[in-house]
């Protein structure tokens, strides 16, 4: 029934048939579908600052069959991006990258006003492509090595983070630079919620739109002084009931830095075994971390339970172009189900989208259990 919900067959099949004659290879990520970034056939550097495009006003029923030959037709593109809904419209408006500041004003010149269709004429313009966000109301205790390695787990792209603290700053306040506008964008749409559900922190987020070249080096680490430290948050206690198998009821190592500041992982760990080095029991690092639902799948398996068991149903999609699931997983050996309701960004298909779903049920029980040890 999902896969129904388009406004036009016969523009999708087009695509379709374009994709295969030209060999072109698309990409579905968070809500948006991506060509290029580089593409498979690129010799030239990564472009810089000033050279995407942000183009408005396109048909809903209009894809890249038509808007990748259009814009390339003024230069060559190194990334084009078609911001989707979860029906299969575009969301009428994309991004396109060029190799040059030259060629993106080229392609406003020549482009902007373009009639793709009766009474639909295209807006190009430059993109603003803002890479930094500000966050707000973090504990004062936060300290800024730690602040970036949960944000490097939480949002992709991050590169540098830098805090603030003063008269007339709530707490600590961070300013984090990330690697394009696009991967900043993706982090402000998520960042609140993960906070929110992780560390049961309500933090502020908003674009930090006079951020100076140097500012970087210019903000040092904040360093408050112990007598205006808070006590430590405490993490945020489920009603959900358990009854944990022996071998779960030990609670793991809690986690150093700004995870213990505000109250927990946002993967809880679980037992290594003895072949799993130093580096790799680091709770929160910079490289890629396991999948919630293979870390729970071994997790049950180490503690000689019952494999988890998903039912994921599709609920609603929200203004914010989240789509909501409810989810109840059963594990043998533990009394009682965990229920509740996930969020994730429209993918490519049904089957990928509750494949999302059904990881970020994961992530979730292992919070929950993780939780619960720390309550025993």
């Amino acid at each position: 029934m999902l896969a129904e919900q388009v406004l036009n067959l016969e523009r999708v099949q087009a695509l379709e048939t374009w994709l295969k004659s030209t060999n072109t290879k698309l990409t579905q990520i968070n809500g948006q579908r991506k060509y290029g970034g580089p593409p498979e056939v690129w010799y030239g550097p990564t472009p810089g600052a000033r050279c995407e495009v942000f183009i408005s006003q396109i048909p809903r029923d209009t894809y890249e069959d038509l808007l990748i030959p259009l814009f390339s037709s003024v230069g060559p593109l190194w990334e084009f991006r078609l911001m989707m809904n979860f029906s299969g419209q575009n969301r009428g408006f994309a991004y396109g990258k060029y190799d040059s500041p030259a060629a993106a004003n080229e392609a406003i010149r020549l482009l902007h006003g373009h009639m793709l269709e009766p009474d639909f004429r295209l807006s190009v313009r430059r993109s603003t492509e803002k890479r930094h966000l500000c966050i707000g109301d973090l504990p004062a205790i936060t300290r800024q090595e730690d602040l970036l390695k949960v944000l490097r787990v939480m949002a992709d792209g991050v590169e540098r983070v830098s805090l603030k603290a003063g008269p007339g700053i709530e707490g600590v306040s961070a300013i984090v630079a990330f690697s394009s506008h696009h991967a900043a964008s993706m982090a402000k749409k998520v960042l609140v919620e993960a906070f929110k559900k992780q560390f049961a922190l309500n933090i502020s987020i908003k674009w930090q739109s006079t951020v100076k070249p140097s500012l970087d080096e210019q903000l040092s680490p904040h360093k408050p002084s112990k007598s205006l430290l808070p006590s430590p948050l405490k993490p945020p206690r489920h009603s959900q009931p358990s009854a944990l198998p022996p071998r779960m009821a030990r609670p793991p190592p809690v986690p150093l830095g700004f995870c213990r500041a505000v109250g927990g992982p946002t993967v809880p760990q679980y037992p290594p075994s003895s072949s799993t080095s130093s580096s790799q029991r680091h709770l929160v690092s910079t490289a890629p971390s396991p999948s919630p639902a293979a870390l729970l799948r071994e997790l049950c398996e180490a503690t000689a339970v019952g494999p988890p068991l998903y039912e994921i149903c599709y609920s609603h999609s929200g203004p914010d172009g989240f789509l909501y699931f409810t989810y109840k997983v059963c594990i043998s050996g533990i009394t009682t189900a965990f229920k509740g309701l996930v969020m994730i960004f429209p993918g490519p298909s049904p089957t990928t989208m509750l494949e999302e779903a059904r990881r970020a049920a994961a992530q979730q029980v292992l919070h929950r259990l993780y939780n619960n040890q720390l309550a025993h």
